[in-house]
């Protein structure tokens, strides 16, 4: 005879109730954006345009980070039974879309002006760009907390830090223009900020499409859990084995497990308990049969 079990430890989210650096990071982003365009339009300069484009997608994906930030703050619902934790997961992606799309605009306009180059104030550039370092620097700084633990504020710092870097290629690319004259530094320096940004959105490209798709979570090895598994007193096997991720900070699995035993409580309750504790999942479904029937289970996806 079968038995079921279900126990799901709640446990703060990294950053929980700390909304108050998207809404500072925004705003001020938001502000120099607005800056920032207006002083490359003035100064003739690529570079600078090219930054503010990537900073407005930045502002762009901190809202998005923190709307599904609060989501998944949300109480489990009849509707959404694990709560909305997977909406910062979607967040991620929708980031890492918005960088994507960023490169494409941005070498497609250094690479017109290295055709049609314009005079450049240089000056105004370093000075503009000056203050982007200070803000987007900031700015990354009020996610460094929680970067490694949450997928999604991971993102969140990463945009703020390549933007940082970017600013400062941009003075230094000022300065040469200052010191040389050769304007087509400025386009030579948007494509060198494509580059970086490509670079620095891959990995989370690639994370947040695996976890979408229900990847076993960076850091979970499949095969540990399983010995893991088999190495309770009481179990002999196992199948139907699923690793997949509830949020950006959260795992979750399920597995029909094979005992001798005739009596389940105390084992069930240890295992979820090692589950958490050695490799931080959250929820735990576990299905326990009787050896001999184990082999009846209708449905199998062995691996």
């Amino acid at each position: 005879m079968s038995e079921h079990h279900h126990h799901c430890h709640h446990h703060e989210t990294p950053g929980a109730g700390r909304t108050w650096p998207f809404a500072l990071g925004i705003g001020l982003n938001l502000a120099f954006v607005a800056f920032e365009w207006m002083a490359g339009a003035m100064a003739h300069s690529m570079a600078l345009v090219a930054d503010a484009s990537h900073n407005l997608s930045d502002v762009l994906g901190l809202a998005l980070a923190w709307t599904a930030f609060a989501l998944s703050q949300r109480r489990p619902s009849e509707g959404f039974t694990y709560g909305l934790g997977r909406s910062s997961i979607l967040a991620a992606l929708f980031n890492a879309l918005l960088l994507m799309a960023a490169i494409g605009g941005i070498a497609w306009e250094a690479f017109q002006r290295f055709f049609h180059p314009q005079p450049l104030r240089a000056g105004m550039v370093m000075a503009v760009a000056g203050v982007g370092i200070l803000i987007n620097t900031a700015t990354a700084l009020f996610f460094l907390r929680g970067r490694k633990s949450d997928l999604n504020i991971g993102g969140a710092f990463l945009h703020m830090a390549i933007d940082a870097l970017v600013s400062l290629g941009v003075v230094l690319g000022g300065f040469l223009v200052l010191r040389t004259g050769w304007l087509w530094v400025d386009p030579l320096l948007g494509l060198i900020i494509v580059g970086v940004i490509l670079v620095g959105t891959w990995g989370l490209l690639r994370d947040s499409l695996h976890l979408s798709l229900d990847g076993v979570p960076r850091g979970l090895e499949v095969e540990d859990v399983r010995e893991a598994l088999l190495a309770f007193s009481g179990v002999t096997g196992l199948h139907n084995l699923h690793i997949w991720a509830t949020s950006t900070t959260e795992s979750a699995l399920s597995v029909h497990l094979h005992t001798d035993l005739h009596t389940t409580d105390g084992i069930q309750s240890e295992i979820v308990k090692a589950l958490h504790d050695r490799f931080g999942i959250a929820h735990a479904t576990l299905q326990m049969e009787h050896e001999k029937l184990a082999h009846t289970c209708p449905v199998r996806h062995d691996f």
